[in-house]
């Protein structure tokens, strides 16, 4: 084991991680650096996996054999913006007092990435029989995209892990489902004309707010069909509107109206049916409402997110595993999106299990207990464990 590695409780590891300003409009260049740095001196191999812009990396590191059937601990590096919010201290000061650990990214997710990150010399040292392979990831919090080049390298030249912990906060109760999303904007284009005088234009506001009621009847569509598992709140596929735009003054006719929507899929939530479904809105709004006095506008979507769910593999190895290591007798479903869906689509199997409550994330003054930090640390050891025998 070389001599040069540094050796960080999970709280001071945790405390390195917070101090980097990775909001995902930002660079996590410099978390990353440091981590490489941190690994380097523990003599870990690992891959710096960069987006095609250069100013965002993943990073992959495998301790123990280079053999199949290893577990993956997946986290990501970015957090969501503080702007707007009210702060009791630095967001990016990990601050420890009553029994908790304040700072934006101490509960999701980079809580769990210090634990992974500051157990490494225990892996060393624990002669593994099956690789612990850590894969910290950007641009969770918006696409789930940069955990990809890092699951491509699996079975292609790193050996196929045979279960993937994601580690969002679960309060370590392993999760085996939650919904997919995918977001879209649908902007429509029609023609200005006098208000006085409708026949000469195409009236896009009026359009897009005849989308926006189908939308909302493809919505109820969802709800009367409900959750059939039973699992989830809300117990259906939800469809949401979020932003619209559209119109330059009250007696001009809209050119131009675009909204910003999504829905959350359930796991057995065909990924055809909602855009088949909305193209039949799209169709007739064209034809009866925009261009009713000529052909003058066009209605286009953009999918700008897709992020896959993740189904429920009963039995699968990430799931025996994790209850094992939890102390559980049963999975559960998880309300947010996140990485696993990812891993699933790659054929690998995946639950997410990690300490904290989701509820805490994304707020101000977000924190993670210390006791869930030590709930963590006995889960990752006895995994530790698991992966000597």
């Amino acid at each position: 084991m070389p001599a040069t590695g540094e050796r960080l409780s999970t709280l001071d590891m945790l405390a390195r991680l917070v101090s980097f300003d990775t909001e995902s409009d930002k660079s996590n260049l410099a978390l990353i650096e440091s981590v490489r740095a941190y690994l380097d001196g523990w003599g870990v191999p690992h891959l710096c996996l960069p987006n095609a812009a250069g100013d965002k990396a993943a990073v992959l590191a495998t301790i123990g054999p280079m053999v199949a059937g290893g577990v993956v601990l997946s986290g990501h590096t970015d957090v969501v913006p503080v702007a707007g919010q009210a702060w009791s201290s630095d967001p990016f000061t990990l601050r420890v007092a009553d029994g908790r650990a304040y700072g934006r990214g101490a509960v999701d997710m980079k809580g769990f990435d210090a634990l992974a990150l500051a157990l490494v010399p225990e892996m060393l040292a624990a002669d593994l029989k099956r690789p612990i392979h850590i894969l910290l990831s950007y641009d969770e919090e918006t696409t789930c995209l940069g955990s990809m080049d890092g699951i491509a390298r699996f079975g292609a030249d790193l050996p196929r892990p045979g279960a993937v912990i994601v580690g969002e906060p679960t309060g370590m109760e392993v999760a085996d489902a939650h919904k997919s999303i995918v977001t879209c904007l649908t902007t429509v284009h029609g023609r200005e004309a006098h208000s006085a005088r409708p026949a000469l234009g195409a009236n896009a506001v009026t359009a897009a707010c005849e989308l926006v009621a189908g939308l909302n009847r493809i919505a109820d569509l969802m709800i009367e069909r409900g959750d059939p598992s039973g699992r989830f709140d809300p117990a259906s596929t939800t469809v949401h509107v979020g932003t619209i735009q559209g119109g330059t003054a009250r007696n001009i006719i809209a050119k131009e109206c675009r909204f910003h929507w999504e829905y959350r899929g359930l796991p057995d939530l065909d990924p055809a049916e909602i855009p088949r479904l909305f193209a039949g809105e799209v169709e007739r709004v064209t034809r009866v409402r925009l261009n009713r006095y000529g052909d003058f506008g066009r209605i286009e979507t953009l999918e700008e997110i897709d992020i896959p769910g993740l189904a429920p593999d009963l039995g699968s190895a990430a799931e025996a595993l994790c209850l094992r290591l939890a102390g559980r007798n049963r999975t559960v479903a998880v309300p947010y999106a996140t990485e696993a869906g990812r891993f699933q689509v790659a054929g690998l199997p995946t639950v997410v299990c990690g300490p904290g409550d989701i509820a805490q994330a994304h707020q101000p003054d977000e924190f993670i207990t210390l006791d869930a930090l030590g709930q963590g640390e006995r889960f990752l050891r006895d995994l530790i464990e698991a992966c000597a025998a």
